[in-house]
C-alpha cells in the first residue's frame, strides 16, 4: 500500500498549471511584430527632430545623422548578403568584397566614360556583378573548406590589384572614382537631399534582408541548412549540393553588387579600400558579432560595427583623447584596436553573437532562481 510520502515522491516536479502556460503563449508577440516595429521606426526617422546627445551630431533628421544611418544600413544589407554564404550555407568566402566593388566601380565607370544614366548604369552593374559571381562561384565551389577560402581570396586579390594598377587610367588608382553627378537625378545630389539617399539605403537593406529570409524559408533554404550541418549526408540522400551552393553564391554576389551601387550613391564615390580581402574580413566580423545564420544578427552586427567605427574615429581626434597619456591615447585612438578587443571578448563570452545575448541572460537568471529554490 502506497503512503502519502510515496505519492509525493512520484509526483512530477513541475506543478505549473496548463492555464499559466496558455497565458504565457498568448503573451508572446507574433513573429512579424519586430520587423514591422523596426521598419516603422526607420520610416519615421527622417521626420523626427529628436536630439540624442552623445550618439549623433545633430537631430535624427539632420543630414549628418541620416548620412551615418544610411551608411550603416548599406553595410547591414551587405553583411546580410555575406551571411547567406557563411551563416546559411557554411561557405567561407574571402572574395565577397569583389562583387561589392564590381557594382560600385562598374556603375561609376558607365556614368563617367559612357555617360549612361544612373538607372541603366545600376542595372548593368548589378547584372555584371551577378554574372561574375556565377562564373567565379562555378570555379571556386569545386573545392571546400580552406581551399575555397584560398581560391576566393586569390580572385579578390586579383581584382584589387587590377583596380589599384589603374589600367587605362579608368579606375582612378589609389584615389578612386568620384560620382558623376551629371548622370544622377538632382534628387540624389547635395546635402539637402541626404534624406533621399537614406531612402535608397533603407530600401537596399530591406530588400537584401527580405530576399535572404524568403530564400531561407523556401525548400532551397532547407537544403542549405542540411549542407551547413553535414554536406556529405545531403549527398548520400541523393541531393547534389553543388547547384544549391552555386545559387547561394550567385544570389549573395548579386545582392553585394546592388549594395555597391547604393554605396556609390551614399558616399559620392568609390576607393580601392572596398576591394581588399581585409574588407571581406570586416564583413565576417560583422556577421559573427551579430550572430551568423540568424535573422537579425548580420544586420545588427553590421550597423553597430559601422556606427562604432565612425564614432570612435571622431572621438580619437577629440580634445579628450589628446589630454590622455600617449601610451593610453595611442591604442584608444585606433578604432580597429577597440573594435578588435570588443570582438574578442564578445566571441569568448558570447559565441552566439549579440542576438543570443538576451537568451543567455534569461537562462542565467532562470538558473539562479532555480538554484535558490
Amino acid at each position: 500500500m502506497m503512503t502519502d510520502t510515496d505519492v509525493a515522491a512520484k509526483a512530477p516536479e513541475t506543478t505549473e498549471p496548463p492555464v499559466m502556460k496558455d497565458v504565457r503563449a498568448r503573451r508572446r508577440l507574433p513573429g512579424w511584430t519586430a520587423p514591422v516595429v523596426l521598419l516603422a521606426v526607420a520610416l519615421a526617422l527622417p521626420f523626427s527632430t529628436l536630439y540624442v546627445p552623445g550618439l549623433f551630431e545633430g537631430t535624427l533628421n539632420s543630414p549628418p545623422t541620416l548620412h551615418l544611418v544610411a551608411f550603416c544600413l548599406v553595410f547591414g544589407g551587405l553583411a546580410t548578403s555575406y551571411d547567406l554564404l557563411y551563416g546559411r550555407v557554411g561557405l567561407l568566402s574571402f572574395g565577397h568584397a569583389l562583387y561589392f566593388a564590381c557594382g560600385a566601380y562598374v556603375a561609376a565607370l558607365l556614368m563617367r566614360v559612357l555617360e549612361l544614366p544612373l538607372l541603366w548604369s545600376a542595372l548593368i552593374a548589378v547584372v555584371g556583378g551577378t554574372l561574375l559571381s556565377l562564373v567565379l562561384g562555378a570555379v571556386s565551389l569545386r573545392v571546400n573548406g580552406i581551399a575555397l577560402a584560398m581560391v576566393t581570396l586569390a580572385f579578390a586579390q586579383a581584382g584589387s590589384i587590377l583596380i589599384s594598377r589603374d589600367p587605362g587610367r579608368l579606375t582612378g588608382g589609389e584615389e578612386g572614382l568620384s560620382l558623376n553627378t551629371a548622370m544622377v537625378p538632382d534628387s540624389f545630389v547635395g546635402v539637402f537631399n541626404t534624406v533621399n539617399l537614406y531612402w535608397v539605403a533603407l530600401a537596399y537593406a530591406v530588400f537584401a534582408v527580405g530576399v535572404v529570409w524568403w530564400l531561407t524559408a523556401s525548400p532551397v533554404g532547407r537544403v542549405w541548412q542540411g549542407i551547413r550541418a553535414n554536406e556529405q549526408r545531403v549527398a548520400v540522400l541523393g541531393v547534389n549540393p553543388y547547384p544549391y551552393k552555386l545559387v547561394a553564391f550567385t544570389v549573395g554576389g548579386g545582392l553585394a553588387s546592388l549594395g555597391g551601387v547604393a554605396y556609390l550613391l551614399v558616399t559620392g564615390g568609390v576607393t580601392p579600400v572596398i576591394t581588399t580581402a581585409e574588407f571581406t574580413l570586416t564583413l565576417l566580423v560583422m556577421v559573427a558579432l551579430g550572430g551568423a545564420g540568424t535573422r537579425w544578427g548580420p544586420l545588427l552586427g553590421a550597423v553597430l560595427y559601422t556606427y562604432a567605427d565612425h564614432r570612435l574615429l571622431q572621438l580619437g581626434g577629440s580634445d579628450a583623447f589628446a589630454a590622455l597619456p600617449a601610451w593610453i591615447a595611442a591604442p584608444l585612438s585606433q578604432p580597429l584596436f577597440i573594435l578588435g578587443t570588443l570582438f574578442v571578448l564578445m566571441v569568448f563570452f558570447f559565441p552566439g553573437g549579440l542576438v543570443a545575448l538576451p537568451g543567455r541572460v534569461r537562462s542565467a537568471l532562470r538558473d539562479r532562481r532555480t538554484a535558490r529554490t
